[in-house]
Order: C-alpha cells, then sequence, then structure tokens
C-alpha cells in the first residue's frame, strides 16, 4: 500500500479499512505478493493492477455472490473493480462476512484433524475408543 500514491493508495486503504471492519478477529500478513487477511485459514486477499483493483476471495466467495458480480469482471477466483468507478462496499462486506462465517465453519469441523482421530470420528470406525485410550 505505501508503494502507491494517489487514487490508488486511497482505494487500497479503503478496501482495507473495510475488510478490517468485517473481520476484525482476522491478521494480516502478506502472501502470493499481495496484502492477505488470514482467519482459519486465507480468508481475502486484495492487489493494486494497472487498470483495476484486484479482489481474491477464493472461488466460494465468487460463486456464492455470482449474481450480485454480474456488473464486474470476473473469473473464478478474482474480481476486478475498475478503478474510476467507486468501490461496492456493500458487496465487499457481503463476500468477507461469508469468507468470515466459511472458514469459522471450516475451522470447526478440523476439531480433531491431524491428531488421525478426524477421520475416524467422522465414519464413526469403531477403533476411535483404541485412539482415545492411547491419548490421541
Amino acid at each position: 500500500i505505501d508503494q502507491f500514491t494517489g487514487d490508488k493508495r486511497k482505494k487500497l486503504e479503503e478496501i482495507r479499512a473495510l475488510i478490517r471492519e468485517n473481520a476484525p478477529e482476522a491478521s494480516e500478513k502478506i502472501s502470493w505478493n499481495m496484502p492477505t487477511f488470514f482467519l482459519n485459514g486465507n480468508l481475502v486477499h486484495f492487489a493494486m493492477n494497472k487498470a483495476h483493483l484486484g479482489f481474491y476471495p477464493t472461488p466460494s466467495g465468487i460463486e456464492h455472490f455470482e449474481k450480485e458480480l454480474k456488473d464486474y469482471r470476473h473469473s473464478r477466483g478474482a474480481i476486478q473493480f475498475p478503478l474510476d468507478k467507486p468501490l461496492p462496499k456493500d458487496l465487499i462486506a457481503a463476500i468477507v462476512q461469508f469468507r468470515v462465517a466459511e472458514n469459522t465453519k471450516k475451522k470447526n469441523a478440523r476439531c480433531c484433524e491431524g491428531s488421525g482421530r478426524f477421520y475416524y470420528i467422522m465414519k464413526g470406525w469403531p477403533a476411535f475408543s483404541f485412539y482415545r485410550r492411547k491419548g490421541f
């Protein structure tokens, strides 16, 4: 953000503040050379391009808001907001809130992943008691 000036910098600061407002628990980092908000995984990325502001809410964020995105160029994982038009704040806020809910749900589904128990709990495998006795 610091490398830009004028209107481009204002747009970057505006989208950053909007994301922060709708995902206050998320941390910020640089991922794929873009500012990224992280909450139980990558939440959204954004980046300035020559003629547009790129917003990257993952494919699920785009699929869920397909109708609302009809006025914007977009692909499976990216949305292009033209620099000569105001940012669609309500749409961005809704997408961020959707992604927060999605990543929170994903975190809760992973309660036991990594210990080997996740698969067995989900499948109801009878050997789960073996893992419980062993302290996994």
